[in-house]
């Protein structure tokens, strides 16, 4: 089964640094209907201005991950890294015990577009912990990339989770498969651009639910359309 969970159906914060797009339930956007799924609970899609950012806040018992679509963003936190996340990197953070981190725009002119991915890790209490890794686009062009595992493989980072995600970026007509085994599910969310799966169209914003389905099929009808796709346990 193919659910489409549509970009204008999401919940939305706004202010005057930020344009937050919520495909589930976050912060003062509570729907019972979309809490999550599965591990995966929370993908926000965020625009933010030049100058603008998170501040310094907390987290513990988290998989956060955050993915750079445009511009750059600046990363500090209380475990002393100090980074910037561009196009292509994958940012893995485990928030563990407890850990507090600030998300600065890197630009104080052009504005920073990215999406920021929670995940529920197999247990709590871990110690909090950092990673981050560049993906470049040739391994990602018409095929998918595992850019983030539970044990690390073929480059990816380690999340604390029994979930595989990968990322691809694909030229028009552009056509991949994938093979999805029992006792799992896939969420399929679209960066930008926009695709067909299995026929059905979806577009930048979008995500989808795929359950009990041996395979599914995606062809882009844009150029450069970007899709992660989330692997995960039922």
């Amino acid at each position: 089964m193919v659910t489409v969970r549509k970009s204008s159906d999401r919940g939305v914060s706004q202010f005057n640094w930020l344009d937050s797009q919520h495909t589930f339930s976050f912060g003062g956007y509570i729907d019972p209907r979309h809490m999550g799924f599965g591990n995966l609970r929370v993908i926000n899609e965020d625009r933010v201005v030049g100058g603008g950012g998170f501040g310094k806040h907390s987290h513990r018992d988290m998989e956060i991950i955050s993915y750079v679509l445009s511009g750059e963003l600046t990363h500090q936190d209380s475990m002393g890294n100090g980074s910037v996340i561009r196009p292509g990197d994958v940012q893995r953070m485990s928030a563990g015990t407890g850990v507090a981190h600030s998300e600065m725009n890197a630009s104080a002119e052009k504005p920073v577009h990215f999406l920021q991915i929670w995940i529920v890790p197999d247990e709590r209490g871990m110690p909090a912990s950092y990673e981050q890794k560049h993906f470049p686009l040739s391994e990602r062009q018409d095929q998918w990339r595992l850019v983030g595992s539970y044990d690390g493989r073929d480059g990816s980072v380690r999340i604390y989770q029994d979930v595989n995600m990968y990322t691809t970026t694909l030229s028009k007509d552009a056509t991949l498969d994938y093979d999805t085994t029992a006792g799992r599910q896939v969420w399929l969310q679209v960066a930008s651009g926009s695709l067909k799966l299995n026929g059905q169209q979806v577009d930048a914003g979008d995500g989808v639910a795929v359950n009990n389905l041996h395979k599914i099929s995606v062809v882009a009808t844009d150029d450069n359309t970007e899709v992660l796709l989330f692997d995960l346990a039922v």
